[in-house]
């Protein structure tokens, strides 16, 4: 069991990041954190660890959590034994079997005489056959280190599990493990991901906001579907609003118009009766005065539905905010773009893909790569773009407009500011506040407009990004999708996705995500290996 009371955490720079939490995980449940970027997600998996300390409240755990990080720079130095805090076990093991029986040794082992044993099954099971555990962890792939701390848990036998990102990396073969375990488990999980596919097989969805932890009793497509319903209201709400604010400002132009032709018509009474001027001019004050109410009364009226409307539009959801406005691509549908027979390249005198590949991308197609990783799939995608000819057959390529997006969007130049930026991609057609107005769209309002894009998170630059493509004259005829949701949130994948769907182009993907390329209404695939 887990139990929060009274979390608090404040940076230390001072900034509060969540404040007061409570929530009880019960014994085998298995729950779906999620929330924006940098609402507090892997802080607080560190604080239930026990990696990070709260700045105020109680954190109670039956046993001590078994933890998946996110990042493992940290543990590059380290070997795999000792990034798994198994190294000191092992090393009394061995000393207890070379004759040195110590007390030390035996309470270091502490009765796991098959812990060597559960490791090899471990790294079978998880397709790290022949693993050393004296190897560097910074020698190993981002999917093998993943994979690496996921065996612990086969080594280790915890009974809670936290897991951070816990999909990012893998492949598809080894996405399909942890799925199988996700669903097989006794333990109790805590899971913050972005995969969708994962996120499914959880009971329960905490989403963690700016006003704590909000229970959705489901998994992320209930979770979805209320969140679907919430945002419909919302929108109604905001329609029913605007509506009575353009009512409001009607009623108060008719009042006043109403109000100035019977002062008009008072006033020629009043000139024609030839009273006195004291007589007009208390006439004119009271009509002065009257006016001045009606406009008081319509004013405060009108004034408290805009406020209502701002709250409202405050909390909608950002995807509700950006607009957008892509081209489509000028070539007709079902031209041929890359004909491919075949083709096959080699490293180290060895042929990537048994057998060679065939294939044809035509004019408004969406087509997946997939392959394991290793297998060839950022070698392919050069030759496609004209990077890299193939050793052996022929790829044929139609000139086209084509547009390289890979999963840190490299297209952005960290040494320009946002503004800059949008403006890399302005062929001259668009004012500087036409830009101003486009980047306000995608959420970069004044304060970003000269916030350098280093400083960008992996989702801001996925927004300017599109942007910038809006920005373009011309919509790329292809654009070649290189993992693009590894390091984006739930809300910027939906955003990237809106995008896409627009996009009338040619798009080829990359991609580990079933759900994602279901979304995106991919319809076949390029399987390589």
């Amino acid at each position: 069991m887990l139990i929060l009371q009274d979390i608090t955490y404040i940076h230390p720079n001072r900034d509060l990041l969540f404040d007061e939490l409570n929530l009880v995980v019960n014994n085998q449940d298995k729950i779906a954190l999620i929330g924006n970027n940098g609402a507090g997600k892997s802080t607080l998996l560190k604080i239930l660890a026990g990696n990070l300390h709260p700045s105020n409240g109680v954190v109670k755990t039956g046993s001590r959590p078994y933890y998946v990080p996110q990042l493992f720079g940290q543990f590059n130095d380290h070997s795999v034994a000792s990034a798994l805090q198994i190294e000191d076990k092992l090393k009394a093991l061995k000393e207890i079997l070379d004759g040195n029986v110590t007390d030390e040794n035996l309470t270091l082992l502490d009765d796991d005489w098959a812990i060597e044993e559960r490791c090899e099954e471990a790294f079978m099971h998880w397709k790290l056959d022949g693993l050393d555990l004296t190897q560097k962890l910074g020698t190993l792939s981002g999917g093998q280190k993943t994979k690496v701390f996921l065996a612990g848990i086969n080594i280790h036998r915890p009974g809670i599990v936290l897991l951070d990102e816990p999909s990012n990396h893998l492949d598809t073969l080894s996405r399909g493990i942890l799925y199988n375990y996700i669903r097989s488990t006794s333990n109790t999980l805590m899971v913050v991901s972005h995969d969708r596919t994962l996120l499914n097989l959880l009971n329960t969805v905490y989403e963690l906001g700016k006003h704590g932890i909000t229970v959705y009793g489901g998994n992320y497509d209930f979770y979805a579907e209320q969140k679907t319903l919430q945002s419909n209201a919302l929108n109604q709400d905001l329609k029913n609003k605007e509506k009575a604010l353009r009512k409001a400002k009607e009623t108060e132009r008719e009042s006043l118009e109403r109000q100035q032709k019977l002062d008009a018509r008072g006033k020629k009474k009043q000139e024609k009766a030839g009273l006195p001027t004291i007589s007009m001019k208390t006439f004119k004050n009271n009509a002065e005065k009257s006016t001045s109410r009606t406009k008081d009364v319509h004013a405060e009226k009108v004034g408290a539905i805009s406020q209502e409307l701002s709250q409202l539009r405050s909390v909608l959801p950002d995807i509700d905010k950006i607009k957008m406005d892509f081209d489509n691509s000028v070539l007709h549908k079902g031209k041929v773009l890359i004909a491919a027979n075949e083709i096959n390249f080699g490293y180290d005198g060895r042929q990537l893909w048994k057998p060679a590949l065939n294939f044809q991308i035509t004019s408004g197609e969406r087509i997946a790569i997939k392959g394991l990783n290793g297998s060839g799939k950022t070698t392919l995608i050069k030759m496609i773009l004209g990077e890299l000819e193939p050793q052996s057959g022929t790829i044929n390529r139609a000139g086209v407009k084509a547009i390289y997006i890979d999963q840190d969007y490299s297209l952005i130049n960290d040494k320009l500011n946002v503004y800059e930026q949008a403006q890399e991609f302005n062929s001259g057609q668009l004012q500087e506040h036409e830009i101003k107005i486009r980047l306000n769209r995608f959420l970069f309002t004044k304060p970003y407009w000269d916030k350098p894009c280093r400083a960008l998170s992996g989702g801001e630059k996925m927004r300017l990004m599109l942007c910038s493509l809006t920005i373009s004259n011309q919509a790329p005829d292809l654009i070649v999708l290189d993992e693009p949701t590894n390091n984006l949130d739930i809300q910027n994948i939906e955003i990237l996705t809106a995008a896409i769907n627009e996009y009338q182009g040619t798009l080829l993907v990359v991609s580990h995500d079933e759900y994602f390329l279901k979304q995106i209404n991919v319809e076949h695939s390029i399987v390589i290996g």
